[in-house]
């Protein structure tokens, strides 16, 4: 098979390192990859974005299989136009997308279906949502509706906190279009777990469970980013909670997409807040999370391209995955500044040194590229080293252990991923 994927971050370069072990897999190309996905598959000059040329090099080349990564391709209807043209595609239409893509579409749609989210409200002036935040109090979520590369969520604990991000979002626009409309939200209380399930329109196949850590300091404190770290299994999703968030959530979602017209296919994401048994949706993703890719596809033994085909095809049903039962973990080395304004361009030393400790240990590349010979920074969340582990705390040391030879200027990363299951492990 010829494969085709598309993005250039951590979760790409693990779907990419995963796929290159299957032996349905002659030839591995990557639009448009990074330092690390260069040494598995061949890296394109393309961008995310190059729609257009991404189809003509398709046809061209008569790719087999086009495998989309990140969200802004997903959104913009990639999909669709590659399955028009004949081509296998995994991810879901533009149409179902927008369950990650408009986070007002994804409120109103969880209405409609009595799919456990907090209550909201959506706005498309500042002056309105001003006057309900004052009215509802803090703390209070806000979210702008559009991508926003994972930042454009704020739990605000005070009011004046809620004003200034109103202000940010949708008057300054840091986030561009995405803040044209914000969501507040009501605040949740629990403990949260990422759910992540293969769909082929019909039938879902879960994937073990999943935590991340999406704060930028330890103890979860500080500003949002696209994630620091994860680990998998959770502890937290027993068998029984398992089924719980199947029954309450994945199974209606995919029930009411197929029903409204545009079935979804690919991987969904339910990011979710437990309370004492009681689940809540806080979002969904289009395709696999960054950083939860990385532990998971480290555990995964069986083969990930049929999996793959099979969501693309149709033909999910009976398909099964053998896991790993050693816990992975995933530690994101960032950019100094991360998630504000960064530097790139830093030179990365120790990465022959981390990736000769052990077979247990990887390290995915998310910003990285190749300059004058050298892999330097290319992005604010640079590397996710992964380890295996008997239990969490060894997988976190290992993590630590490869992470400690790595350095640049700048580079930072949490030291405490995995902490809530490190605390179950102890006696």
């Amino acid at each position: 098979m010829k494969i085709l994927l598309i993005g250039g971050g951590g979760r790409e370069h693990a779907l990419a390192w995963k796929m290159a072990q299957s032996p349905l897999v002659d030839v591995l190309y990557c639009a448009p990859g990074n330092a690390g996905i260069a040494a598995v598959a061949t890296c394109l000059p393309l961008a995310v974005e190059e729609g257009a040329a991404i189809r003509e090099w398709v046809a061209e080349q008569k790719i087999d299989l086009v495998v989309v990564g990140p969200e802004g391709p997903l959104v913009a209807g990639l999909t669709d136009q590659l399955r028009q043209m004949g081509v296998a595609v995994f991810g879901p239409s533009q149409a179902a997308a927008a369950i990650e893509g408009s986070k007002v579409f994804m409120k109103d749609f969880c209405a409609r279906h009595d799919i456990p989210t907090a209550s909201y409200r959506s706005f498309t002036d500042p002056r309105l949502a001003l006057a309900y935040i004052r009215t509802h109090g803090a703390p209070i979520v806000i979210k702008a509706s559009g991508l926003a590369a994972g930042k454009g969520v704020v739990v605000c604990q005070t009011l004046a906190e809620a004003e200034e991000t109103i202000q940010r979002i949708m008057v300054a626009r840091v986030f561009g279009q995405a803040g044209e409309v914000v969501v507040v939200e009501s605040c949740l209380r629990g403990e949260e777990i990422s759910f992540l399930a293969l769909v082929d329109g019909e039938h879902i196949l879960p994937l073990a469970g999943c935590q991340d850590h999406k704060a930028i300091g330890e103890g979860d404190v500080g500003a949002n980013t696209g994630g620091m770290g994860a680990y998998s299994p959770a502890p937290l999703l027993t068998p029984a909670l398992q089924e719980q968030v199947m029954a309450q959530v994945m199974r209606p979602v995919v029930r009411a997409m197929a029903a409204e017209g545009y079935p979804y296919r690919g991987l969904l994401y339910a990011g979710l807040m437990i309370d004492e048994g009681r689940i809540q949706v806080l979002e969904f993703n289009a395709r696999f999370g960054d950083p939860e890719t990385q532990p998971l596809l480290l555990r995964m033994r069986s083969d990930l391209v049929p999996l793959l085909l099979a969501c693309a095809n149709g033909s999910l049903q009976g398909m099964t995955i053998d896991w790993d039962p050693r816990p992975a973990l995933c530690v994101c080395l960032v950019a100094g500044g991360y998630p504000g304004d960064y530097a790139t361009g830093d030179r990365i030393t120790g990465l022959e040194q981390a990736g000769r400790m052990a077979d247990t240990v990887q390290c995915f590349h998310a910003g990285t590229r190749w300059q004058g010979g050298e892999v330097v920074t290319a992005g604010g969340r640079v590397l996710g080293v992964t380890a295996l582990g008997a239990t969490v705390a060894e997988a976190q040391q290992r993590a630590h252990t490869a992470a400690q030879v790595i350095h640049w200027e700048g580079v930072y990363y949490r030291r405490d991923i995995g902490y809530r299951a490190i605390a179950r492990e102890q006696p």
